[in-house]
């Protein structure tokens, strides 16, 4: 399997998917370097009077709700929908699922379109399932992703969507399978916006490759494996910044086979 994840990641590369991203004010820097690091091209748009030929143009649909307002609500939703009319894949971020009936309301409809991935915190999983038994803290995560499992389930039986539970281990869920990508390193946590970069990279995966699940287990393990490298010359979160995005670059196949750490739970 380790091979095959490298193949996909030699893929994006080669194919460099053009990658439509509707996300937050804090992160567009970030998303659009990672992106490009990653061998993806990436555009950043929401005015509404462009968004259906955007998302005609590009390979794949990313919609973040960080910093959500009213006229990016329209565009997500004009953007999801033609997203399926041209079957398309779209990733969902439902960035602080649970703190607000707006953000909850927002959400419902938005999956409701079936994304063909969410991503989220162990939180925000529970949120847009219901279960409603943990805190939202700000953004980040009060439970671990292993919490969070059933939720998930519940999420790809209901809306057929590959689901990402990222955390300590990041857990991919889809049709019966568990899979557990067992890398990254805790000052990751400290950068701001690093999920939403993660969520981006998944975007230009599911852009060219078939299999959505591998999709989003190779994007997962590839910016995990990126920041645990980059970690160990890191000063602070500052310079783990610059050196993650040089090693989402010039990773090579040799580091990603050396430091991958999956496990299948059937």
């Amino acid at each position: 399997m380790v091979a095959s994840l490298w193949n996909k990641i030699l893929l994006v590369r080669a194919k460099s998917p053009l990658v439509h991203n509707i996300t937050n004010f804090v992160v567009m820097n970030n998303t659009a370097n990672a992106l490009l690091a990653v061998g993806a091209s990436p555009i950043m748009a929401h005015a509404h009077h462009e968004i259906d030929e955007m998302t005609s143009l590009c390979a794949s649909l990313v919609i973040n709700i960080g910093t959500l307002d009213e006229y990016w609500i329209e565009s997500m939703f004009s953007a999801a929908n033609k997203a399926n009319q041209l079957n398309k894949p779209f990733i969902i971020d439902p960035v602080g699922a649970g703190a607000t009936h707006f953000r909850d309301s927002t959400l419902s409809k938005l999956i409701a379109l079936k994304p063909t991935v969410i991503r989220a915190n162990a939180s925000e999983i529970l949120a847009l399932a219901k279960f409603n038994k943990t805190k939202i803290k700000g953004v980040d995560s009060t439970a671990q992703s292993s919490e969070a499992i059933e939720a998930a389930k519940i999420l790809n039986q209901t809306f057929g969507a590959v689901v990402c539970i990222s955390g300590e281990t990041d857990i991919v869920i889809s049709d019966g399978q568990q899979i557990l990508v067992k890398n990254g390193n805790p000052l990751m946590t400290k950068i701001t916006g690093l999920g939403c970069s993660a969520t981006a990279i998944i975007g230009a995966f599911i852009a060219v490759i078939e299999d959505k699940t591998e999709a989003v287990i190779a994007a997962t393990a590839l910016m995990s494996i990126a920041g645990e490298i980059a970690a160990k010359d890191a000063k602070g979160p500052g310079s783990l910044q610059l050196l993650l995005l040089d090693k989402l670059y010039n990773i090579t196949e040799e580091e990603f086979t050396l430091h991958i750490n999956l496990e299948k739970v059937s």
